[in-house]
């Protein structure tokens, strides 16, 4: 299952890089970057309605551990780059003579950022159940 979130969020990724690649195909690029951002929004809920979070972070006290502070942090960043991104381009969408440079600058930042959370995730997840105490 764990595996699966992960597996989902890589295949994403690449195709964030491919809508990147093809940024000039507006037809493409827009719905494309615009789900993966939806679908991006909707994952913490769907960790909370599937995880045990009370027991890890309270009763397991993770919630001191640096590596989940460290992911909740790249998390936030991408969320605001995400707010940022969306800003630039209403804006290219209004006024196709507008500047691509901040929205591109923007892209590249995202697709490192969310590299980032995929890699910290990928630390932070928790371990399958082997059933061996």
């Amino acid at each position: 299952m764990n595996s699966g979130v992960l597996i989902f969020a890589a295949v994403t990724y690449l195709l964030m890089l491919i809508a990147f690649k093809y940024s000039h195909i507006r037809a493409f690029h827009v719905p494309v970057m615009a789900t993966i951002i939806i679908m991006d929004m909707f994952v913490p809920f769907y960790l909370v309605f599937t995880r045990d979070w009370y027991k890890r972070l309270i009763t397991e006290e993770e919630i001191f551990s640096f590596m989940i502070w460290s992911h909740v942090i790249v998390v936030l960043a991408l969320y605001s780059l995400y707010i940022l991104q969306i800003q630039a381009g209403r804006k290219l969408l209004k006024d196709p003579n507008a500047s691509h440079q901040e929205h591109r600058a923007q892209g590249i930042g995202i697709l490192l950022v969310r590299g980032l959370v995929i890699i910290s995730a990928s630390m932070v997840i928790e371990p399958a159940s082997t059933g061996v105490t």
